[in-house]
């Protein structure tokens, strides 16, 4: 539990890092702000804040994969979309951004929610997953490339949600397939789940920022908070094993609504 929050700390700080270093690196003028810029990048990486920011993000996946390991995937996954109320904090005072009362409101219940699971949640199912379900979780990840590439064509407002939607998908495909590999050997290249994690968290990856840059942040951060936490923790509890303390269930049931209730409200700071 300790990493899970950890995790979600180096991504919520990490996020705000990068956003104060990419407005930094900004360079006003005709196009600016539309589609990918490289330049941006290349201007963005030479500064520390950004170089700070890939690095806590990369502590916060090697934290996110020992949880993983650990605790059920619904407690990941509710911690996980709990790092926008760290976004929401760290923007506050980095980007001078005003949280509303009903914005701070959230921010405690997210806490509120995620110390229920804490004292609910059990330990991770012993279940390693049939061949069916690592074929099942690589038909996702290629599902959720077709759902992007079909979500194109859509008006604005719903091609936000359903891009964060597929995205928070793919990044459920690697929650879920971190579980399904074994030890890091040569014999774990035949396993179907190893190519889900890639293909799951590349096309994550692609499309969130597909989403963020053509339509409402708002609807793209809430999709994606559904997307990663909901399906994954419904995994883990019918197919991986994941249970709760005994006779807890309701508490943990409540704090994950509670969580990822809290983290909808945040939504807004899925743009840094």
């Amino acid at each position: 539990m300790v990493c899970a929050l950890g995790a979600a700390v180096c991504f919520g700080t990490a996020s705000v890092f990068q956003a104060v270093a990419a407005r930094a690196a900004a360079v006003p003028g005709p196009g600016s702000g539309s589609g990918v810029d490289a330049a941006l990048f290349l201007r963005a990486v030479r500064q520390w804040r950004y170089v700070a920011g890939l690095g806590l993000d990369a502590v916060g996946f090697v934290l996110q994969i020992i949880a993983l390991r650990h605790v059920p995937i619904y407690t990941v996954g509710a911690a996980l979309a709990a790092s926008l109320a760290v976004t929401a904090v760290v923007a506050a005072r980095m980007l001078r951004m005003r949280l509303t009362r009903l914005e701070w409101g959230a921010v405690g219940v997210v806490c509120a929610g995620l110390l229920m699971l804490g004292l609910a949640s059990g330990e991770e199912g012993s279940g390693t997953g049939t061949l069916a379900l690592k074929l099942g979780l690589l038909g996702v990840a290629v599902l959720v490339l077709v759902a992007g590439a079909a979500a194109g064509r859509l008006p604005d407002g719903p091609r936000a949600l359903v891009l964060g939607l597929a995205a928070g998908t793919g990044f459920g495909v690697v929650e879920v397939a971190v579980r399904l590999i074994g030890s890091l050997s040569v014999r774990e290249l035949r396993n179907p789940a190893l190519y889900a994690l890639l293909l799951g968290g590349a096309a994550a990856f692609l499309l969130l920022t597909s989403a963020l840059q053509r339509g409402s942040v708002t609807a793209a951060t809430a999709g994606l908070v559904l997307g990663e936490t909901v399906g994954p923790a419904v995994v883990g509890v019918v197919w991986l094993g994941d249970r709760t303390r005994e006779g807890l269930t309701w508490a943990a049931v409540a704090g994950f609504a509670v969580a990822v209730a809290g983290a909808l409200a945040l939504s807004r700071f899925g743009e840094p």
